[in-house]
């Protein structure tokens, strides 16, 4: 596996010193769209209980797998393989996926836009593990953007009420091990569509962003380290002052091409209502407003996933 072109930031410096890791790793996002966190907090043995019962999920038979696909548009539960498309690829990416969501009070107003969740009975700890790696996420989530909001210095807590009840999505990913014909790759190039998006260390590589100078650089970082990136939605209401960067999953090298690809991303969402307008903070003399017409989160969202196959 190639080396990782980011220099991760130690999340230790969160407690530590935090503006010390609030300008690290803004200045990442600035310059890459893209940082890397070592020394997370969340529990190794717990994300690998939740990993162990995802890949116990896609091991089942099609047939079972496929009881659990079609909710919502594929917001919750199983994708199967051969759905999701890159915005504007000839050809589907190589991967399946199971989507959780954010579980939802009888009577919440995001109800109408947001779906319940369904969980595999066949893997019994499947809903208690993943359930568990969903608000391991979301939290960590939401202390990145206290750190960014720090370094646009709009105020520590500016995104808190931005993102309360948000539509985030984990998305449990296999990617199956690719044969000598195969069209297509893991994962064409593209831009997240939400706010941040967390993910955790793949076993195996093929994560590349495109960098501003037209190349393509690995993001294949040590154990133990999330990767963090910028979506459409934050590039939007900070006018490209963090970019979205375009990045893609490579297939593997011949001797690589028979061994599968497990991933977590967790997508994490503004709040369905939330109207995305450009901060004045970020428009100036030489980047003026490029979004004029705010958009809530929801419009944008429904906007993208119909060019993305999956709405």
């Amino acid at each position: 596996m190639s080396a990782s072109a980011i220099e991760p930031v130690s999340f230790t410096l969160y407690s530590k010193d935090f503006d010390r890791f609030a300008q690290a790793l803004g200045a990442s996002f600035q310059r890459y769209g893209f940082a890397v966190i070592s020394d997370h907090d969340l529990a190794q043995a717990r994300i690998d209980a939740a990993i162990a019962d995802a890949k116990a999920f896609f091991a089942l038979p099609e047939e079972t797998k496929r009881q659990y696909a079609g909710v919502k548009g594929g917001s919750r539960g199983y994708i199967p393989f051969g759905i999701e498309t890159a915005k504007g690829a000839d050809h589907y990416d190589l991967k399946e996926f199971w989507h959780v969501g954010r579980d939802l009070p009888p009577g919440h107003p995001f109800r109408a836009t947001m779906a319940d969740n369904i969980w595999p009975a066949e893997i019994p700890s499947f809903h208690h593990n993943v359930g568990w790696l969903y608000g391991a996420l979301d939290s960590l989530g939401v202390r990145v953007l206290k750190a960014i909001a720090t370094y646009l210095e709009l105020g520590r807590d500016f995104f808190d009420p931005t993102v309360k009840d948000g539509n985030s999505v984990l998305r449990l990913l296999h990617y199956p091990p690719i044969p000598k014909d195969a069209t297509g790759v893991r994962a064409g190039a593209h831009g997240d569509i939400n706010t941040i998006t967390l993910l955790l260390g793949a076993e195996e590589g093929g994560l590349e962003l495109l960098d501003r100078n037209g190349d393509w650089l690995p993001i294949n970082p040590p154990p133990g380290c999330v990767v963090c990136n910028i979506g459409d939605m934050l590039e939007r209401l900070t006018n490209h002052v963090l970019p979205s960067t375009i990045h893609r999953v490579v297939n593997p090298p011949p001797e690589r091409r028979g061994v599968p690809r497990y991933s977590t991303p967790f997508f994490l969402h503004f709040a369905s209502d939330y109207l995305i307008k450009t901060l004045p903070s970020c428009v100036t003399a030489e980047n003026p407003d490029r979004y004029p017409e705010p958009i809530t989160a929801d419009a944008f969202l429904q906007q993208r996933l119909r060019e993305i196959k999956l709405a």
